[in-house]
């Protein structure tokens, strides 16, 4: 019997703009299609953030409603998560979403180095928004960029900011931050085995390494992320056509693995969210 991978579809992300891939979903109704079609090919979680009409990156609340709105209607069952990025918003208004009634949010609990900019998260802000994910009761996704923020989840889950089981992500390969180095991935791992044994994972490889991270996670019996967030080709030759390709692709690997994908369901249960 093969055992469940949650695929998450990251569909759009901040940076990502119809000149560098025309599939980019950026408006409602393009988001909500290329998750549906990408939820038909196997993801049970859609990581999303909303786009103005000039493709800039926003954190307003109606847009985010709007497209949970569209989710819930036409993927039954299917994990949100919105994004608090920094990129989308500022201070406390990357939290304004939270009371809507998404499953998950993400939650950087370090700053770093990106590209081009300071990816600041204060220690304050982070206490604030894992409090307002309490209050609304929307599950953390941990996003590390380097390994102090694993440590610094694990601290805030002993002060009962974040409720166990933890589900953490490892973001490899942004540029100035953390690298994709196999020793540096396993060593991850092994630390959230050895203090949250209860935990859940998965990683995300940035741009041409999105699949060998698709392919250590499935192998160290994690979960994988994909989508056009992370990366608009399909390889040196050519564009993703779309979010739903990527997805497939991942879901077609899992056999490789004795894994399949999960089910909306079956993700629901791993990660102890409420049944859609």
């Amino acid at each position: 019997m093969t055992t469940p991978c949650i695929i998450t579809v990251a569909i759009t992300g901040s940076v990502p703009r119809k000149e560098h891939n025309p599939a980019v979903p950026i408006t409602i109704a393009e988001q909500v299609e290329s998750t549906h079609a990408a939820f038909e090919a196997g993801a049970a979680i859609a990581h999303v953030h909303v786009r103005k009409d000039d493709q800039t990156p926003t954190s307003d609340p109606e847009r985010f409603a709007r497209l949970l709105e569209g989710l819930r209607r036409h993927c039954p069952g299917m994990i949100v998560q919105f994004s608090t990025g920094g990129r989308s918003g500022k201070g406390s208004e990357r939290g304004g979403m939270l009371h809507l009634g998404c499953d998950m949010a993400s939650l950087s609990t370090g700053s770093c180095n990106f590209p081009t900019i300071i990816y600041e998260n204060h220690p304050d802000l982070i206490r604030e928004l894992a409090l307002k994910m309490l209050e609304h009761h929307v599950k953390p996704e941990i996003e590390v960029f380097d390994l102090s923020m694993l440590y610094q989840a694990l601290r805030l889950a002993d002060e009962g900011l974040l409720r166990k089981p933890l589900h953490v992500q490892f973001v490899m390969g942004v540029k100035n931050a953390m690298p994709v180095i196999r020793q540096a991935f396993d060593f991850m791992v092994d630390e959230v085995r050895r203090l949250s044994p209860e935990s859940t994972w998965v990683a995300a490889g940035i741009g041409r390494h999105q699949l060998e991270v698709n392919r250590w996670c499935l192998e160290r019996g994690g979960h994988c992320r994909t989508g056009l967030e992370d990366n608009i080709r399909w390889d040196e030759t050519r564009l993703a056509a779309s979010n739903a390709e990527l997805v497939k692709r991942v879901a077609s690997l899992c056999a490789e693995y004795g894994r399949h994908p999960a089910s909306a369901a079956e993700a629901r249960a791993i990660l102890g969210l409420p049944s859609g």
